[in-house]
């Protein structure tokens, strides 16, 4: 991979245990030459024990930046266990859909062949910013056109997706278009629309600090991209719902 470090070879499955988890698992990923960007999930690469390993490896760098910011940890009551807060946080909550693999559903057949406009949401959505792992916090709205292959999904499990998708450091226009493809790939619809309007808090905490900018975007898939009518009719009806 590009800008990645030779894989070093190990004699041994002993030689490989000896390393932190986050090395053993960055030498899976390196060997199968994949892509580990903040908002890739890596779930396939982590085996059993190894989140709770992460986690305590994280705790200790993360005490090494309160230390460099000259945070006393010891007599400072509020921040005693910091590091080992951030640590779960960051494993088990904010950044979990890096970690965790995709959310089971459960698919019923399109029996009754509807092939009419869907919308589901709003579905409220965190995620981070990969820039300065700011929160994002926002909303999303999805727009489906079934055919009579489709494999329709109930509404909690689109809320689960979301929060899969979105529990990641990223940007919110790269979010959008992977939410987009897990929908498309699990539902097959004849059109996928979807919409995000999201709060940046990298905007409200530092550089200009403007509470109000917030950021719009979507992604159309077939019969919305293609038809301005059904494009229409779907903005029309989110737009009575803002």
């Amino acid at each position: 991979m590009a800008g990645e470090k030779p894989t070093p070879i190990f004699r041994s499955e002993t030689d490989l245990a000896r390393l932190p988890a986050s090395d053993r698992i960055r030498y899976r990923l390196v060997g199968a030459e994949c892509r580990y960007h903040a908002n890739d999930n890596i779930a396939e690469f982590i085996e059993a024990g190894e989140l709770d390993e992460l986690r305590a490896e994280v705790e200790v760098q993360m005490q090494g930046v309160l230390r460099a910011l000259v945070i006393d940890t010891e007599s400072d009551h509020n921040t005693n266990d910091t590091a080992k807060r951030v640590a779960k946080m960051f494993l088990t909550e904010v950044f979990n859909g890096r970690y965790t693999a995709p959310p089971s559903v459960t698919e019923f057949p399109n029996i009754s062949r509807l092939n009419e406009l869907m919308i589901v949401g709003p579905v409220k959505v965190r995620s981070a910013c990969s820039h300065h792992l700011c929160p994002i916090l926002g909303k999303v709205w999805i727009g489906l056109l079934p055919n009579e292959h489709s494999n329709l999904i109930g509404l909690s499990k689109y809320v689960r997706i979301c929060d899969w998708i979105m529990s990641r450091p990223q940007i919110q226009e790269e979010a959008v278009t992977m939410l987009a493809n897990e929908l498309q790939d699990r539902v097959k619809p004849d059109g996928l629309a979807i919409v995000m309007e999201a709060d940046h808090f990298c905007m409200h905490w530092r550089g200009v600090k403007d509470d109000q900018a917030m950021m719009t975007n979507s992604v159309m898939r077939g019969a919305f991209l293609k038809d301005a009518n059904l494009r229409r009719e779907f903005l029309s009806l989110l737009a009575k719902k803002v």
